[in-house]
C-alpha cells in the first residue's frame, strides 16, 4: 500500500486543485466581465444564433488587457477588452472577431472548455506523482524529466483541441454565411496581436498549431465541405 501512496497524493492534489481553479475562474470572470453590446458584432453573431437554431449567443468582455478569446467550463464565451479594443482601433475587422467568437464556440459544443480544467489538475498530479518516483529513481533529474513529460501530454491535448474547434468554426463560418476568409487573414496578425514567437520552441511543446498548419487545416475542410 505504502508504494502507492504518492500516486494516492497527487491524485487528492489534483482533485484539489480542479476545485480550487474552478472557483477562481468563474468569481475571477464574474468579477471583471460585462455583456458585450456591439450593434456589428450582434448582427454577425445573429447569424451563427440561426444557424445553430439558437435563439441568440451570449458574448462577454473580460477586463484584461491582453489579446485572447476564452470559452468557460459553464460554457460561457468571453473577447478580452484587449482583443476588443484591436476591433475598436481598426486592427480587426468584425468578422475576424466572429471567427474568434465560432472558435470558441467550438471549445464549448465539443466540451473542451470543461475538459481542459479536469486536464490542467490531472497534468499537475500526474507531474507530482512523477517528480515523487523519479526523484528517487533519478536524484537531481527526476524533476525535470517529470516536467518534459508532462508538457508533451499538454501541449499536445492542446494542439488538438485547437484543431477541432478550428474545424467548428469552419463550419459555422461557412453555415452563417460569414466564410472563411476572416478566420484565416486573422490568424495572419495573431502573432504581431499577441507579440508571440513560436521560433526557439519545439512545434511538439507549442500549445497551439503553428498558424500555417492551422491555415492548411481550414481549407482542407473548405474544400472537402463546399465540394
Amino acid at each position: 500500500m505504502l508504494k502507492f501512496t504518492p500516486i494516492l497524493i497527487a491524485l487528492l492534489y489534483g482533485f484539489v486543485l480542479w476545485w480550487f481553479s474552478a472557483w477562481r475562474l468563474r468569481h475571477e470572470l464574474d468579477a471583471k466581465s460585462t455583456e458585450l453590446a456591439d450593434a456589428r458584432l450582434k448582427a454577425l453573431t445573429d447569424r451563427m444564433a440561426g444557424a445553430l437554431d439558437l435563439p441568440r449567443i451570449r458574448v462577454n468582455i473580460y477586463e484584461i488587457d491582453q489579446v485572447n478569446g476564452l470559452a468557460s467550463p459553464d460554457g460561457r464565451i468571453f473577447i478580452t477588452r484587449g482583443f476588443y479594443e484591436q476591433y475598436r482601433q481598426g486592427r480587426v475587422s468584425a468578422e475576424e472577431l466572429a471567427s474568434v467568437i465560432a472558435h470558441e464556440l467550438g471549445h464549448v459544443a465539443l466540451g473542451h472548455a470543461r475538459r481542459r480544467m479536469i486536464d490542467f489538475s490531472g497534468q499537475n498530479a500526474l507531474r507530482t506523482a512523477l517528480i515523487m518516483i523519479l526523484g528517487r529513481i533519478i536524484p537531481g533529474i527526476g524533476q525535470m524529466i517529470a516536467g518534459v513529460l508532462t508538457s508533451m501530454v499538454a501541449a499536445r491535448l492542446s494542439r488538438s483541441d485547437e484543431y477541432e474547434a478550428d474545424a467548428y468554426a469552419t463550419a459555422l463560418l461557412m453555415k452563417s454565411g460569414i466564410g472563411t476568409g476572416p478566420q484565416k487573414s486573422l490568424f495572419g496578425k495573431l502573432e504581431e496581436l499577441t507579440r508571440s514567437r513560436a521560433s526557439g520552441q519545439p512545434a511538439w511543446l507549442l500549445s497551439h498549431p503553428k498558424t500555417d498548419q492551422r491555415i492548411k487545416a481550414i481549407e482542407t475542410n473548405e474544400a472537402k465541405w463546399s465540394g
